[in-house]
C-alpha cells in the first residue's frame, strides 16, 4: 500500500508491504524485501516499512535462542545496504538484534547505506500463542544507547556504530516514530510518548494472527491511538501461514485523527501485497465486515495453500465420513480451489507456477475449483458394516459437489483381521454392546475401527498419485476433528484425527454448522444442506435391525454441542476452575436448577480431565477459536489430572446445599459411581 501525505507543505509518500515471508527462509525473503523495495521507490515512496520480524519470519521460535538466525539476519541487511538501486528511500527492517548479551526484536532503519538506529520492541507479547519473553528481552532504557555493529557491517561503509532504543527520527518534512506489534496493545504505548514529542506518524510493524473476529480489536486500537494524539498511524501486519500453525491475514492500513484513510485487503494469494493504493487522505473509508462463514472460508484456506505449496507435496488426502466435520474439511479445500482459480483468472502467475508446481503438469492451467480439485485433492469413503447408505451417498455426492478423485472402500476385512489376531493370542473374542458385550469390548471393537481408518488414510495418501499419474509422490492427510471434540476428549487417540494437518481443528462444531450451510449456498453444493440436517454420528457401533443409525455423538458425550462450547470459553477465555465455572453459569442458566448446572459442570471436567492427554498429540491446526485446547503451543496444561477434582467438587457442593437449601449433607462419590468414572478411565484411548 502506498499513501501520500502532505507535512509542512510538502508530499510525503509511505509505502506498507505485507508479505508472505517463511520462518527461516532467508534468501525467500530476501527476496520478497527487495522486490517490494523496488516496487515501493517504482511509485515515489520515500519510506518502507514491512511485519514483524519480516527478515527471518516471525515463527522462527527456538531458533531466535541460535546465534545463526541473527548472524543471517544480519546478512540480509548487508545485501539490502549494498545494494545501490535501494537507495533514497528509507527502510524500515524487521529483525532480532543481540545487544550487551541480550537478544531484542527490533526495527532496524536503513537509508543510503547507513544505519539510522535500531528501535526495539518495549513491550513482550507472552500470552495465548506468544511466547516472546523465550527469546527476547524487553527494552526497558528511556534514553538510547550505542550499538556495535557487527564487523562485516561496520567495514561497508566505515559505520562502526549506531543508536538503539526508543526515538524520533527527523526528516527534511517530518518527525515520525515506530513501534511494535504489543506496543500497541498495551496501557502504556510508546506512540503516546512519541506523539507528545512531536511525532507526527508513527508507523506499526506487527505479527498479529488471526483467529475469528480479531481484526475488529486491530481496527479499535489503531484508530485510538491516531484519535487521542492526532496523527497518522500506520499498521502493517504479517501476511501467510509463517510455517506454524497461525495465519497472518495481512491488512494493512493507516488512520489520521481516528479515521480509517487507506486500507489494503485481508486474505490475498500474492506474494507481495496487492497494487499500492493513492488515496486522499481526506476522504474516510469503511472496513468491510466479515461473517464467521466468511472468515472460516477464508483464513484456512489460504493456511492450507500456503502450507500445500511449500510442503513440495502433490495435494491433499481426506477420509470423507458424510458428516459434518469432513464435510468441512472438503469444503474448505473447495474454497482454497476456489480462490486459487480466481487468482489465477487475474493473471496471478506466481499462483500458476505454484499450482503447476503442485500438480506435477507444467502446461497445466485450470479451468475452475472442480478442475483443480481432481487433480490434487482425495477422498474416500472408508466404510465397515456399521457404516449407512445415508452416510455413504453423502460423501460421494459431496465428492462430486467438490470434484475430489473419490473411491469408496469396505475396510471390514483389515479390521476383522486385527481383531481376530486378538482372538489368537488371548483366546477371548470382544463384542459389541448391542451383542451383550461389556462396555470396555464396545469401545475397544469401536477404537480398533478408528484407527484402521488412520492407517488406511495414510496408505492411500502414500500411493494415490503414484497409482493414477506414475508419479512417485504423496499427499498430505487431512485431520477433520473440531475444538470442541478435543476439549471434551471425544476422539479416539491415534484414529483419523490424527493426520499431517487440520484446517478444521479450531472451530466450533457449532461455527462448522453454519459454515457448510454457507458454502451449500456459496458454490452450491446442495448435498450439504441434507449433511446440516444428520445428527453427527461416529458409526462406529452395529446399525439397528432396520439399518438405522443408534449411536449419536451428543448422546454418547452427554452434552450438547452448544455447551461445550460454553464450557471451553469460560475455561481459557474467562480462566475458570470449576468451581467459578460452576458459581457463572449457576445465574446464567436459570432454566436449571443449582444440582443440575453443578451435574454438568462436574462431568464436563471429568470427561476433561480424563482425556486431556489426547490434546498433547492433536494434529496440527489453524488457530481460529480463543478457546483451543491446543497443548503444543496455546493451552499448557498438564495432561494427568485427578478426574475426581475431589476439594473442587466439595466446594461446588456446598453452594449446592447453600442454594437449595439442603438439609442432608452432600454424599461424597460411592463405590458405584468410581467404579462408574473409572470405566471411562479405560474409555480415554
Amino acid at each position: 500500500m502506498l499513501i501520500e501525505m502532505t507535512c509542512n507543505s510538502s508530499i510525503v509518500s509511505i509505502a506498507a508491504t505485507s508479505l508472505n515471508q517463511w520462518a527461516m527462509d532467508f534468501e525467500g525473503n530476501l527476496d520478497r524485501i527487495r522486490k517490494s523495495i523496488l516496487e515501493a521507490k517504482s511509485r515515489g515512496a520515500r519510506y518502507r516499512f514491512g511485519a514483524e520480524l519480516e527478515i527471518c519470519g516471525y515463527g522462527c521460535y527456538d531458533h531466535y535462542l541460535e546465534s545463526d538466525t541473527v548472524l543471517h539476519a544480519w546478512e540480509v541487511v548487508l545485501e539490502l545496504i549494498q545494494d545501490k538501486q535501494l537507495f533514497d528511500i528509507i527502510l524500515d527492517l524487521g529483525m532480532p538484534v543481540k545487544h550487551k548479551g541480550c537478544l531484542y526484536n527490533c526495527k532496524v532503519l536503513v537509508l543510503n547505506g547507513k544505519i539510522l538506529g535500531i528501535v526495539p520492541k518495549k513491550n513482550m507479547a507472552n500470552d495465548g500463542n506468544y511466547r516472546e519473553m523465550r527469546y527476547f528481552v524487553s527494552w526497558k532504557g528511556v534514553r538510547s544507547d550505542v550499538f556495535m555493529l557487527p564487523e562485516f557491517i561496520a567495514s561497508v561503509y566505515e559505520q562502526a556504530s549506531c543508536d538503539i532504543g526508543v526515538m524520533l527520527f527527523r526528516t527534511a518534512e517530518t518527525m515520525f516514530g515506530v513501534e511494535i506489534c504489543e506496543d500497541m496493545w498495551t496501557m502504556k504505548n510508546p506512540h503516546v510518548d512519541l506523539f507528545l514529542q512531536g511525532a507526527e506518524l508513527i508507523f506499526n510493524s506487527s505479527a498479529s494472527h488471526f483467529s475469528l473476529k480479531k481484526y475488529w480489536d486491530r481496527r479499535l486500537l489503531t484508530s485510538s491511538a491516531s484519535l487521542k494524539a492526532g496523527g497518522l498511524y500506520g499498521f502493517c501486519n504479517a501476511h501467510g501461514c509463517d510455517a506454524d500453525r497461525h495465519y497472518y491475514e495481512g491488512e494493512t492500513f493507516f488512520t489520521l485523527n481516528g479515521q480509517t484513510i487507506a486500507k489494503d485487503e485481508m486474505f490475498y494469494f500474492s506474494l507481495q501485497p496487492p497494487n499500492p493504493l493513492r488515496v486522499t487522505l481526506s476522504a474516510p473509508i469503511k472496513h468491510e465486515e466479515w461473517t464467521t462463514e466468511e472468515e472460516i472460508s477464508a483464513a484456512p484456506a489460504m493456511w492450507l495453500w500456503d502450507y500445500l505449496r511449500r510442503s513440495g507435496l502433490a495435494g491433499f488426502f481426506l477420509p470423507l465420513s458424510g458428516g459434518i466435520d469432513s464435510g468441512s474439511v472438503a469444503c474448505v479445500v473447495a474454497f482454497m480451489c476456489d480462490r486459487v482459480c480466481n487468482e489465477v483468472e487475474r493473471g496471478n502467475e506466481q499462483v500458476l507456477r505454484d499450482v503447476r508446481k503442485v500438480v506435477g503438469d507444467s502446461q497445466y492451467r485450470p479451468e475452475n475449483r472442480r478442475d483443480l480439485a481432481a487433480k490434487l485433492f482425495y477422498t474416500c469413503y472408508l466404510s465397515t458394516e456399521n457404516s449407512s447408505d445415508f452416510t455413504r451417498n453423502c460423501a460421494a455426492k459431496l465428492a462430486e459437489g467438490v470434484g475430489s478423485t473419490h473411491r469408496s472402500v469396505a475396510i471390514d476385512l483389515a479390521v476383522n483381521a486385527v481383531v481376530k489376531v486378538f482372538q489368537a493370542a488371548t483366546g477371548f473374542m470382544p463384542r459389541f454392546r448391542i451383542n451383550h458385550g461389556s462396555a470396555v469390548e464396545n469401545l475397544a471393537l469401536q477404537n480398533v475401527q478408528a484407527r484402521v481408518r488412520m492407517v488406511m488414510s495414510y496408505l492411500f495418501a502414500q500411493l494415490s498419485v503414484y497409482v493414477a499419474t506414475g508419479s512417485e509422490r504423496s499427499l498430505l492427510v487431512l485431520g477433520s476433528g473440531n475444538v470442541d471434540e478435543a476439549l471434551r476428549g471425544y476422539l479416539t487417540k491415534y484414529d483419523c484425527s490424527s493426520a499431517d494437518v487440520n484446517p478444521i481443528g479450531g472451530i466450533s462444531k457449532t461455527d462448522l454448522r453454519k459454515f457448510i450451510l454457507y458454502t451449500a449456498d456459496k458454490l452450491d453444493v446442495p448435498i450439504l444442506k441434507e449433511i446440516y440436517k444428520a445428527p453427527p454420528t461416529a458409526e462406529l457401533e452395529p446399525l439397528s435391525r432396520e439399518g438405522e443409525i443408534q449411536q449419536t455423538d451428543e448422546e454418547d458425550m452427554g452434552m450438547t454441542y452448544d455447551e461445550l462450547s460454553v464450557y471451553g470459553k469460560l475455561r481459557k477465555m474467562h480462566k475458570c476452575g470449576p468451581y467459578s465455572m460452576y458459581v457463572r453459569l449457576v445465574n446464567v442458566w436459570a432454566h436449571l436448577t443449582p444440582s443440575e448446572v453443578a451435574q454438568k459442570v462436574k462431568h464436563f471436567f471429568r470427561m476433561y480431565a480424563i482425556n486431556r492427554h489426547k490434546q498433547t498429540v492433536l494434529t496440527p491446526s489453524v488457530h481460529m477459536e480463543n478457546y483451543s485446547p491446543d497443548d503444543n503451543r496455546f493451552d499448557l496444561r498438564q495432561f494427568l489430572y485427578n478426574f475426581r477434582w475431589p476439594w473442587q467438587f466439595a466446594a461446588i457442593d456446598r453452594h449446592v446445599k447453600a442454594n437449595e437449601g439442603l438439609l442432608e449433607q452432600t454424599k461424597p462419590l460411592t463405590d458405584q459411581k468410581e467404579f462408574s468414572y473409572s470405566s471411562h478411565v479405560v474409555q480415554t484411548h
